[in-house]
């Protein structure tokens, strides 16, 4: 038996590379700055976090998501 599922691509394109660069320094951030105490900089770094998600769209809007026209296929 074979499975003949096509692989759906996961996310595994620019847009979702680089949104998810930008929200896990976002996150490692707002880690240190709790972590001293630095509260201003907590909100700082969660509106860095939304910029990520925002950054993700844009570039997926543009073509460079899954599948997107600007994307060079794999196969």
């Amino acid at each position: 038996m074979a499975n003949t599922t096509e692989d759906p691509g996961h996310g595994s394109s620019p847009a979702a590379w680089i949104a998810v660069a930008i929200m896990l320094f976002a996150v490692a951030l707002g880690t240190l700055f709790l972590f001293l105490d630095v509260i201003p900089m907590v909100y700082v770094a969660a509106v860095v976090f939304l910029i990520g998600l925002l950054v993700g769209w844009i570039l997926k809007k543009a073509g460079f998501g899954v599948n997107g026209s600007r994307v060079r296929s794999s196969h």
